[in-house]
């Protein structure tokens, strides 16, 4: 078949043939084509998850491109707003608090005070993270779905990108917007070791399972131990924020009655 007649070929003029070997096309005259001879000549015609819709991988490029542009800004607003009420409810949720009675040998009235339900290093490592992250993790196992559970191009490097920015970038520019003659100090730094522990063996644990346990390929246990690993480091960041493993702060001459 010539050259010619591929490009004049589109999705809409071919049947998916019989199972066979390999992705083929039955066209009218019963002559059956590849997957390859239906895309030949086309810039970025290949199908994906959602696109091509139709046959728009024989318009110009230029059309394509504004048209595509123009789509993927509008998901882009669409994500910005959902994020946003998504982070809104979160900090409504994390923003409850209780009445704790205060008493004291020198006070015949209980001082009463409200503190927060939620546990900052709870709320920040499971809903605030959700919250923050939600697009690319969602975008991660779209692409995996779609590409019949193996790992796609777009999936992992917004995953590492979003983690050396974060590491990076915003570290810095914290860093960089303290006035100058003022100091900051990292106020629970034993959750904060906790997390940059966790970090760092996160990444060990990929380049183990994947290099040397089992080369480019995810097996369940390995899979289940890595789920397992974020239940584990919420559960440590909390004793940690608790000051179990450490001298707890009690004074002899107060207690405290809950709600």
């Amino acid at each position: 078949m010539a050259t010619e007649e591929r490009l004049d070929l589109s999705l809409d003029q071919v049947v998916v043939a019989e199972p066979g070997p390999g992705n083929s096309y039955l066209i009218n005259n019963n002559t059956y084509i590849s997957e390859e001879d239906v895309y030949s000549g086309y810039r970025c015609a290949r199908l994906g998850l959602l696109l091509p819709f139709f046959s728009e991988y024989t318009w110009p490029e230029g059309v394509r491109a504004f048209l595509y542009l123009a789509g993927l800004l509008y998901c882009f607003l669409g994500v910005a707003i959902i994020a946003d009420i998504f982070m809104g409810a979160i900090e409504k949720i994390t923003s409850k608090t209780r009445k704790v009675y205060l008493t004291s040998e020198k006070e015949d009235e209980p001082e009463v005070i409200e503190v927060r339900i939620w546990s900052d290093a709870v709320a920040n490592l499971t809903l605030m993270a959700l919250g923050s992250s939600a697009p690319e993790i969602l975008l991660s196992i779209i692409e995996v779905i779609g590409n019949n559970f193996e790992s796609g191009e777009l999936g992992p490097g917004t995953i590492v990108g979003s983690a050396a920015f974060n590491l990076f970038i915003i570290s810095a520019v914290c860093v960089m917007s303290i006035p100058n003659g003022e100091t900051r100090r990292i106020r629970d730094i034993k959750v904060f070791g906790v997390t940059a522990v966790f970090s760092v063996v996160a990444y060990l644990w990929l380049l183990i399972i994947l290099v040397a346990v089992s080369a480019d390929e995810v097996e369940v246990w390995e899979a289940l131990v890595t789920v397992l690993m974020f239940p584990a480091l919420v559960l440590l960041a909390w004793l940690a924020e608790k000051n179990f493993c450490g001298v707890p702060n009690k004074t002899d001459t107060s207690k405290q009655i809950e709600l």
